[in-house]
Parts: C-alpha cells; sequence; structure tokens
C-alpha cells in the first residue's frame, strides 16, 4: 500500500513483516505542457528534467554524487537508469535505485532532487511526481506529487535517511533554481 506524502511529511521505510528495505528505487516522472498551435492544435514540446541523488555523512558531508553525468555512486550501491531528455511515455523517466544494504556506513542520508538541465521552469511542466519503490517485490511505498509549478528550475524532492536500523523517506518539495545537482548544494545543505 502506497502512502501519499504532503511536504515535510515522513514515512518510515519498515517492512509490514518489521524487517529492513535493502533494494529501493526512486522514480521520477513528467510530462511538458502542451504548447498552443498556432492554427488552434496543441505541440509537443521536450523537457530535459534530471533526476539526481546526493550522498550525505552524518556530518553533512557530501560523500558521493549520482546524476546523469556520474551513472552509479563510487561502490556502486546507488545507480542512475541514464537520461531522459524528453519526458515522453508513461511511468518513471528516470530512476535512481539504492542497494540500501551495500552503502557504506557512513552514508547517513540521500537526497533526491530533479532540475531542468535545458532551463525551462516548472510552469512548463505537468504530471510531475516523485515515488519510492521496494525493487524486491515491485509494491510502491510512497509517492510525493512534484506541485508548485513556477519559474524555479529545480526541486528538492525527498531524502531517505538513516532511521535507528532501518530508514524513512520525508518530502521535502523545496523549490530552489540550478541546472546541476553542483548548483543546487546550498539549497541541499538547507534541507538537511
Amino acid at each position: 500500500m502506497s502512502v501519499s506524502l504532503s511536504k515535510g511529511q515522513t514515512v518510515s521505510l519498515k517492512k509490514n513483516d518489521g524487517g529492513s528495505l535493502t533494494h529501493v528505487r526512486m522514480g521520477l516522472g513528467w510530462d511538458a505542457v502542451k504548447k498552443k498551435g498556432f492554427f488552434g492544435g496543441s505541440k509537443s514540446q521536450s523537457i530535459d528534467l534530471d533526476a539526481s541523488a546526493v550522498l550525505y555523512d552524518a556530518n553533512k558531508n557530501v560523500v558521493d554524487q549520482v546524476w546523469f553525468r556520474q551513472l552509479a555512486s563510487n561502490d556502486g550501491s546507488v545507480r542512475h537508469s541514464g537520461d531522459n531528455r524528453t519526458g515522453a511515455g508513461d511511468g518513471d523517466d528516470e530512476s535512481v535505485t539504492v542497494f540500501l544494504d551495500r552503502l557504506p556506513a557512513n552514508v547517513a542520508t540521500i537526497v533526491f532532487l530533479v532540475n531542468s538541465f535545458t532551463g525551462q521552469d516548472f510552469g512548463q511542466i505537468e504530471n510531475a511526481y516523485c515515488r519510492l519503490i521496494d525493487e524486491t517485490n515491485g509494491q510502491e511505498l510512497a509517492r510525493y506529487q512534484l506541485t508548485g509549478s513556477g519559474t524555479h528550475t529545480a526541486q528538492i524532492m525527498s531524502k531517505v535517511s538513516r532511521d535507528g536500523g532501518g530508514w524513512s523517506m520525508t518530502a521535502i518539495g523545496s523549490i530552489a533554481n540550478g541546472r546541476t545537482f553542483r548548483d543546487l548544494l546550498p539549497a541541499i545543505h538547507a534541507s538537511l
């Protein structure tokens, strides 16, 4: 059963049987707003949103990052599906898979974000969401609608943090501006 999250809400990621999750995937989906054509029709546009994950230690220092130019963390525990430059198609357009049981012990938090590499703002995007899936059984655990269309070009979506012996997910939903995760580091740090 999936939980629909509101901004700032946290949900435990413990399994129903009390066990811990070992393999999750953060999916990102979006569609470009159709533009009005010259003769009354509509015209599709391509929007290049990028999903990224930044790994932090308990002292809020960056440990590693995964994005379209680095598709796997240095230890291989976090992997990116690859760059989708249009948002075309149904379902998740980009994904970041995390093997929680293989993460180095010093990784305390993984922050997931989305940014428009080409600089188009969120006013040109619709149906955007992020969701967390238990990859061992395909069950959607949590979903967060990326609302708040506007002139921002990025959003800090959510974070997955160590929570005792398990993990929890918090919907962040902070808007920002930047073309890559590097541009967004100050905004990410403020949300930790």
